[in-house]
């Protein structure tokens, strides 16, 4: 490793150390543009022939925060953009579905509200549902996304085609998914991974359009 340069005084022109040292960042910028730019090519690629998307709940759709009321009942807070996010996807053709560990009545109502086809809750072994899914779909693998946030979903990350991770995923959920998202669950991450889908598909600019021109 070679040793830092020297900077040079304020208003000093920099030297010859400074100026190779500069030539060599940015050409570690431009390798690590490629790099993004192949491995979200990558990404859009498994997402093309997605047909489902499968989501876990507390960390996804909601940022993970759970409350309860004075009578015991537990509530979510959903966002609203990705629920619209799901909504676009049925109108390209492409349905979801909650898998999660919990049971909370909140969530059969945002499912119901979402024309979720697959609600599978008080699943602690996700495996089971996801199986369940595939022979009532009758779907391949490489045709089903599912994203997750923790340890329990890794089992299913692993399997599908097309794996994805809020920004708040664990480091081992991150390293098993295609796509990382800028934003974390409940907060926009699954919007994010709608209109991905909606980009590899090549239909968001139409479906844009068509509310352009309501």
């Amino acid at each position: 490793m070679t040793d830092p340069c020297t900077p040079s005084p304020p208003g000093a022109y920099p030297s010859d150390c400074e100026i190779t040292e500069g030539y060599r960042t940015m050409a570690r910028n431009r390798i690590s543009a490629t790099d993004q730019d192949a491995q979200r090519m990558t990404a859009l690629a498994k997402a093309a022939p997605i047909r489902l998307l499968l989501l876990d709940v507390d960390g996804v759709l909601t940022d993970g925060s759970i409350f309860y009321s004075h009578d015991g009942l537990e509530t979510k807070a959903f966002n609203t953009q990705d629920g619209f996010g799901l909504r676009l996807l049925l109108e390209a053709g492409i349905e979801s579905g909650v898998i999660t560990a919990r049971t909370s009545e909140a969530v059969t109502r945002r499912a119901q509200d979402l024309k979720m086809r697959y609600v599978f809750q008080g699943e602690s072994n996700k495996l089971t549902a996801y199986k369940e899914i595939v022979r009532q779909s009758g779907l391949k693998p490489f045709e089903i996304a599912y994203m997750g946030d923790d340890w329990l979903d890794l089992v299913l990350l692993v399997r599908v085609g097309f794996a994805a991770a809020p920004a708040n995923g664990v480091d081992e959920v991150k390293r098993a998914a295609h796509y990382v998202c800028r934003k974390p669950g409940g907060q926009g991450a699954v919007r994010e991974i709608c209109d991905f889908l909606l980009e590899a598909k090549g239909v968001n600019q139409q479906l844009l359009q068509n509310y352009i021109s309501r």
